[in-house]
């Protein structure tokens, strides 16, 4: 989702209104550029950084701050024309994917669930992380409950921690992506929007 169906990285912008964003972003360039091993470990330093914001401020990036990147609803809305079904999976936070995914008509959704006590984030994490691995099984274990076969899947992504689901797809494609993702990937879109994918399937009928 962050920096490829939005422009953003929402835990960045989250943490700008703790005056903490450069140091989260840092975290955060570090994590999708694979220089952090442990993404596990990265988030939750990012997530700790969150304590004690009020839970508006979710709705304040949403509201202010969370755009759609160039191309990407003209992508879901003709992808969606054809039958095919989606899935949005994301080391980031369900207050956006959920909302994210009813704008679009996305049918499945998996990311992770900040905690929240008394109106206010607590700077922790509810339920298992969903890093690289959980993504590869997430887009597996959705293409087998649809009947999908695998080699017909397309995995869009920008970080280390999608490769692990773009090696099992049948298309992968680097949105944007830092260089390790744009070597490992079969596609690349590195200036044009979300929708220069399509002429990809013209290209090729």
């Amino acid at each position: 989702m962050d920096s490829t169906l939005i422009t953003i990285e929402c835990v960045d912008e989250i943490a700008d209104f703790a005056g903490r964003k450069a140091e989260v972003a840092a975290i955060t360039e570090a994590a999708m550029r694979g220089d952090i091993t442990d993404y596990d470990e990265s988030l939750r330093r990012r997530v700790a950084l969150l304590a004690g914001l009020p839970v508006s401020v979710l709705q304040r990036v949403w509201d202010e701050r969370v755009r759609l990147s160039p191309g990407a609803e003209s992508l879901v809305r003709r992808m969606k024309s054809t039958g095919l079904q989606l899935l949005l999976v994301s080391g980031g936070f369900s207050f956006f994917t959920e909302r994210l995914a009813a704008r679009l008509g996305i049918e499945h959704v998996q990311s992770n669930q900040l905690d929240i006590a008394d109106g206010r984030l607590t700077g922790r994490l509810n339920g298992p992380i969903v890093n690289a691995q959980a993504k590869r099984l997430a887009l597996e274990r959705t293409a087998s409950r649809i009947g999908f076969p695998l080699s017909q899947t397309i995995a869009i992504g920008d970080g280390a921690n999608d490769l692990k689901m773009m090696s099992v797809a049948g298309l992968s494609v680097a949105y944007r992506a830092k260089p390790l993702v744009r070597n490992e990937t079969t596609h690349a879109i590195n200036h044009c929007g979300l929708d220069s994918l399509l002429r990809l399937f013209e290209d090729t009928r």
